[in-house]
């Protein structure tokens, strides 16, 4: 059985491994990643189209120049894309957030199971988790860098504006803001140091106290090693 100190640190290092888990499925599957107000010409008037939109599903509203909602709309992200560039890269975030679940699931198992035991391959131990939370890590950060890539360098919210309405003309000029769905994703990456950080003091405590019992001769009272 792990030593009581073991088990609180893995212990506390399970619940952020969870919270990571939670936050990725929370970032998944909310439609809040970014805004974006897109101004268009069209016969006889100008037209703003304001998109609210994730991975997956967003919502689309249509206004004239006066302010007049013209419609709402819901749509799918996937099948309102067209170009290779912007699908690909859409596919790649999500395949970057999936990964990074799959990463996080094996962090909480490995956790669990230095808290309820104590494993003899080397990889279940500490090394596992650092592993498995670096990838996690990593994982996010790629994902946090190919969606705005995709946003400003390939024109993705233009191309979905273009999807959800008829007889856009000129592109005016366009707004975005990144939402809560997005944001978010920093707390994994915090999580993940977190447990990388428990994680170490754990491993460094034990390491130092392998030492000291290696070496008791230097500890010991001088009268004793001259007896």
């Amino acid at each position: 059985m792990p030593s009581r100190k073991k088990t609180s640190m893995f212990a506390s290092a399970f619940c952020t491994c969870v919270s990571s888990f939670v936050v990725i499925c929370v970032a998944l599957a909310t439609p809040q990643w970014v805004s974006s107000d897109l101004r268009f010409s069209r016969t006889g008037s100008n037209v703003t189209i304001s998109l609210k939109y994730g991975l997956f599903r967003g919502t689309c509203e249509q206004f004239v120049d006066a302010g007049l909602q013209v419609s709402k709309t819901d749509f799918q992200v996937t099948d309102s894309l067209s170009g290779a560039g912007t699908r690909g890269l859409n596919v790649a975030t999500i395949t970057m957030l999936v990964l990074a679940l799959l990463s996080s699931l094996l962090s909480s198992g490995f956790t669990c199971t230095n808290t309820v035991s104590n494993p003899y391959q080397t990889f279940l131990g500490p090394v596992g988790v650092y592993t498995w939370n670096s990838v996690c890590g990593l994982l996010i950060l790629i994902a946090m860098i190919l969606f705005p890539v995709n946003v400003e360098g390939n024109s993705l919210s233009e191309e979905l504006a273009h999807g959800c309405a008829t007889s856009l003309q000129t592109h005016l000029g366009s707004k975005h803001s990144y939402g809560y769905s997005y944001w978010i994703m920093l707390l994994v990456i915090f999580l993940n140091a977190a447990s990388l950080i428990i994680i170490y003091f754990y491993d460094h405590a034990r390491y130092s106290k392998k030492k000291e019992q290696e070496r008791p001769i230097e500890n010991a009272p001088k009268d004793v090693i001259l007896f």
